[in-house]
């Protein structure tokens, strides 16, 4: 015995349910007018221009989705006249009624008002007029069903631009996201291999061994970009896929940045205190990220040759401050716009503790080179807070 699959009884939608719908008032509505033929089946000229106007008015409401406001005003208009015309009330207000209700979801509440404007104005003439069935008791009850309708399609398209909106604000948030990502995982590397391969080729001539091992240092910080990079595609890759398991990275990690800044020629020097445990997963990447675009920084545009870090770990955030003894980074524009020539670095930093709801200063240090000062709290229950539980490492590590 088969069995009915249930899951195939879908109602239709789009253009396949305008008709359906159509197609049910213009039969309802033959139904109505064979009431009016007389004893011996015949139906005089009223009775036969009723069933045109039907037949027309149901025949246009499957055009709305590309002419809405033209169709509109047909079926508002020949509604009006099949009224006139007929004296039963036939189930053919039910067309206007939806193509006002698609005008309103649509966004053209003008338009939506004047047509419903001009069916309470015609029933209530028709009232005043006395004609058939028509009285104040339906005049009050088509105008609550208008405003009811008329309501209702305002409310989704409300929340179909609001949901436009958010998808919108998700996918521009996503990029920057990405963005700022392989901005970080790969800029650090590629500025270091850019700081060896300029000494490798300013030592070549005079000093092949120390040419060689700059060229060791570039092949290690090339691989270690690579490897980043790979990771970092495969989870933008991933789309039903479960979250990545590798844990990301934090400022437990910092001594490879430490040992990859001293490959290109800097001495960096780490001093902690406060707190020894770990901070949230947010926090801890955010802080890692500042200290590895600060460090970057110092390499490829301050000119360093000594960064101290200091990192404070508090009860409820994480201070930051990364001193160099550089130049300071050339500013593009001017001195708040928080960009460094050819880059966005300083943009980035200060997204993410924004992100976090903490605040970030970069600029020249009291005591010469440039500082970039981070402080990063906690949220009341360990999430990051304003949008930044996106800002996962996507790289895993």
């Amino acid at each position: 015995m088969q069995h009915l699959d249930l899951t195939r009884l879908a109602l239709p939608s789009g253009p396949r349910a305008d008709m359906a719908l159509a197609a049910v008032v213009l039969v309802l509505s033959g139904v109505a007018e064979g009431q009016r033929l007389g004893p011996d089946g015949n139906a005089g000229a009223s009775v036969f221009l009723s069933w045109f106007l039907a037949t027309a008015v149901c025949a246009a409401f499957p055009l709305r989705r590309r002419h809405p406001v033209a169709v509109g005003w047909f079926t508002v208009l020949g509604t009006g006249v099949y009224h006139l015309l007929s004296t039963v009330d036939g189930p053919l207000v039910v067309i206007p009624v939806a193509a006002l209700y698609a005008l309103a979801a649509q966004g053209r509440i003008r338009d939506t008002v004047a047509m419903a404007a001009v069916m309470v104005v015609g029933v209530g003439a028709g009232a005043l007029a006395g004609t058939g069935d028509v009285n104040g008791t339906a005049v009050f009850m088509l105008t609550g069903w208008l405003v009811a309708v008329v309501a209702l399609g305002a409310m989704r398209h409300g929340r179909l631009a609001y949901a436009e909106e958010q998808a919108r604000l998700r996918a521009t948030q996503e990029r920057l996201r990405i963005a700022r990502e392989l901005h970080d995982v790969i800029g650090h590397n590629m500025s270091m291999i850019h700081v060896q391969a300029s000494s490798a080729l300013h030592r070549l001539p005079k000093d092949p061994g120390l040419a060689e091992e700059a060229l060791t240092a570039i092949k290690q910080g090339s691989k270690e970009g690579l490897r980043e990079l790979r990771a970092t595609l495969g989870v933008l890759r991933q789309v039903d896929e479960a979250a990545p398991t590798t844990p990301s990275p934090g400022l437990s990690g910092i001594d490879d940045l430490v040992t990859s800044a001293a490959r290109a020629g800097v001495d960096v020097r780490v001093e902690r205190s406060g707190s020894l445990s770990a901070p949230p997963a947010a926090v801890d990447l955010a802080a890692y990220r500042i200290v590895q675009e600060s460090l970057t920084n110092a390499v490829r545009h301050s000119g360093a040759r000594h960064v101290v870090v200091r990192i404070h770990h508090g009860e409820r955030e994480v201070t930051l401050d990364v001193q160099d003894d550089g130049r300071g980074p050339a500013r593009a524009g001017h001195a708040g716009g928080g960009r460094i020539a050819g880059g966005s670095g300083i943009a980035g930093m200060t997204e993410r503790a924004r992100a976090l709801g903490g605040t970030l200063d970069a600029g020249p240090g009291g005591a010469g080179g440039f500082l970039v000062r981070a402080r990063l709290p906690f949220s009341d229950h360990h999430e990051p807070i304003g949008g930044a539980a996106d800002d996962q490492d996507p790289a895993g590590g």
